[in-house]
This record gives structure tokens, sequence and C-alpha cells, in this order.
């Protein structure tokens, strides 16, 4: 069937030039399916139509044999009748045995008719059985072509993005950013170096006057000296 030539083209110069060319081959693969289930669903008609023919053809068949014996009957009986003349009856049964011949020839017409109609039903069916199997490819086809194409979009992205990436002014930021760390810390360690220097100074300055020892002196010879009294 022609319906076949249609599918894409699988092979030819044409057809790889017409893919390159897809913009959209998910969407393109959906149209595709549409068409083959459309073309299934005419091929189904054409089928019901001709399995149609194939039982009237069946039926003419066997109504024009049963008839063609009918007659014969007919005329084996105008034979036997007793109370016809013999001219009656050769004249009848032959007219009997005429609608006899009329009746198998149209029986093997219809026989003809129905061994032709027979085979394109054959046709038909190997054709639909096909266009079925193609049909379950291409749509198991279009979920592995979606996650190809879900992955292969995030894998493009995925470059351009990596391509896009200067890899000098990269390096260029990432000194920059090592210097400007170096340089905070260095902030942080003269801060540090001038907060010790600073409470050194204050701690010098307490102890300078600082009189607690003096005073502790003071009281230990005052305690010595009433000891003494008192001993006395």
């Amino acid at each position: 069937m022609n319906i076949f030539k249609r599918l894409f083209k699988i092979g030819e110069a044409e057809a790889h030039s017409a893919i390159e060319k897809m913009e959209d081959p998910i969407k393109m693969t959906e149209q595709g399916i549409r068409d083959l289930k459309a073309d299934l669903a005419k091929s189904i008609e054409a089928l019901a139509q001709v399995k149609a023919m194939t039982i009237r053809s069946k039926n003419d068949e066997k109504k024009y044999s049963e008839s063609a014996k009918q007659y014969e009957h007919k005329a084996i009986a105008i034979l036997q009748k007793a109370d016809i003349a013999d001219a009656d009856k050769d004249r009848l049964a032959e007219q009997a045995l005429l609608k006899k011949q009329e009746n198998e020839t149209n029986a093997q017409t219809a026989k003809a008719e129905y061994d032709k109609t027979i085979k394109s039903v054959q046709e038909i069916e190997a054709n639909i059985n096909k266009l079925k199997s193609t049909i379950s490819q291409w749509e198991n086809e279009l979920r592995t072509l979606k996650s190809r194409v879900k992955v292969s979009k995030a894998q493009t992205n995925l470059n351009k993005q990596m391509a896009q990436i200067d890899s000098n002014s990269t390096v260029s930021m990432l000194e920059r950013m090592r210097d400007k760390v170096a340089q905070e810390e260095a902030k942080a360690e003269a801060y540090g170096e001038i907060a010790e220097s600073n409470t050194s100074i204050e701690e010098e300055i307490n102890k300078a006057a600082d009189t607690s020892s003096t005073k502790a002196s003071d009281q230990l010879a005052a305690l010595k000296k009433k000891l003494a009294e008192d001993n006395n």
C-alpha cells in the first residue's frame, strides 16, 4: 500500500534532508503517527466493505446452487407426471433444465467473486496488522524520542553555558578573589596587632598605678606590731 511510502522515507536522500530540517522531531513524529492511524481507520473501513462483498458472494453461491438443484428436481418431477402430455413434459423439463444451468452459471460467478474478494480480505488484513505493528513501534519510538530530546536539551543548555565561559576571565576573577581574601586577612591581622598594642600599654599603666601591694605590706606591718604589743 502507498501509505507506507509516506512514512518518513527513511533511506532516501530527500528524506534525510527533510529530517535534518525538522525543527521539532516530536511534533513531526506525532503527526506521522496520526497519519498512520488515519490510514488504519481507512483500511479497516475498506476491510469491512470487502468482507461484506465476500459474505454476499458466499450467500449468492449457496442460493444459486440450491436453486439449480431445485430446478433439476422440478425437471425430474415434470417428466414423471402422468397427466401431462409428452410434448409438454419435454418442453417444461427443458425450461427447468435451462433455469438450472442459469443458476449454476450464477453460482460459479458468485464463487469466483468470493475467491477474489477473500484474497483481497487477506491482503487488507495483512496490511492492517502491519499498520498496527508500525503504529505500536512508532509510539514506542516517540516515548523514547521524548526522553532523548529532554536529555539532549539539558545537555545542550549545559554545553552552551560551558561554551560561553571565558577561561581567562574566570582565572582572572579567581586571582582577584584570592588577592581580596589576602588583603582582608592582612587587614584583620593589622587590627589585631593594634588591639594587642593598646592592651599592653594599658596593662603597664595599670601596673604602675596599682598600690594594692603597698597597702598589703603596710597592713602586714601593722598586724605584726599589734601582735607584739599584745604579747607584752
